[in-house]
């Protein structure tokens, strides 16, 4: 019998599997996640950027780590890390490899999804710059990783990093993990946070962003109903809404965004993996 790639696997394959506080696999691709071991040489107040934007730094019984967000537009290639503290500034690197993700061809009854006019396009432009700031923003969090569950169940209908072309029309990858659910089933966080962003915009529909600290941001859309609000603190597992299909969807589905240090991640990567 022929294997399913891991995206269209059921859901609740990847729920069973998931424990508490485990930190992302460490995946060294543009979209995925580079978990690093902060030297020992360096000053327990070092704080760690990725151009200009500040890396969690997770501190363990023995060792701590830098879970570092790696852009989509990453090139293969050596990536610096500027290493800042009281006593002064060092650098750390890694390297990236390159992954080629497959395509993705979607068909819209509605055209303005695809080329929006211009009024379209100046909202979805000032939308645009709301969720950007919140991707940018670094609120201190615990000092243990989240633990990370599936904001709903269902089969994965579209994976993180397709290139996706919209009416044979090419459009930016996929930046999040689609899960194909039922209209009105609820939508849960899928860690504890505090939702920072609500709004029902053009393309995303009804969206609510969480932010888990750290500069660990989930972003939640094309949901039929939201049912929290901003300044709210949620726990993982919390109703956060309805699944709908509001927004750029050709049918009801939940699509959830990760961003770490305001790079776009795939969101398996938070989960364990059968």
């Amino acid at each position: 019998m022929k294997q399913l790639p891991l995206y269209l696997w059921p859901a609740c394959l990847l729920v069973a599997n998931v424990h508490a506080a485990a930190l992302p696999r460490d995946q060294r691709t543009p979209g995925g996640v580079a978990v690093l071991t902060v030297p020992e040489y360096l000053p327990a107040d070092v704080r760690i950027f990725l151009s200009g934007m500040e890396v969690p730094v997770i501190a363990g019984a023995m060792e701590r780590k830098a879970i570092v967000g790696i852009p989509m537009s990453q090139p293969p290639g050596e990536v610096s890390l500027e290493a800042r503290s009281a006593s002064g500034n060092d650098s750390l690197s890694f390297t990236v490899s390159g992954k080629d993700y497959p395509e993705q061809h979607i068909t819209l009854k509605t055209q303005e999804h695809v080329t929006p006019s211009p009024e379209q396009l100046a909202r979805y432009e000032r939308e645009a710059a709301e969720q950007n700031a919140v991707y940018r923003h670094y609120e201190p969090g615990q000092p243990a990783w989240p633990s990370f569950k599936l904001p709903g169940v269902g089969p994965f209908s579209s994976p993180f990093g397709l290139k996706r072309f919209f009416n044979g029309e090419p459009r930016a990858p996929h930046a999040g993990l689609d899960i194909a659910i039922a209209e009105g089933v609820p939508a849960r966080a899928p860690a504890d946070g505090k939702v920072v962003q609500t709004g029902d915009y053009f393309f995303n529909g009804q969206t609510v962003m969480i932010d888990h600290g750290n500069g660990v941001i989930s972003m939640l859309c094309h949901l039929s109903r939201i049912d929290t609000k901003p300044g709210q603190t949620v726990k993982q597992g919390d109703i956060i809404g309805k699944v709908g299909h509001t927004g750029r969807a050709t049918g009801p589905h939940l699509h959830w965004t990760v961003s770490i240090n305001n790079a776009r991640v795939d969101p398996l990567l938070l989960l364990d993996a059968p």
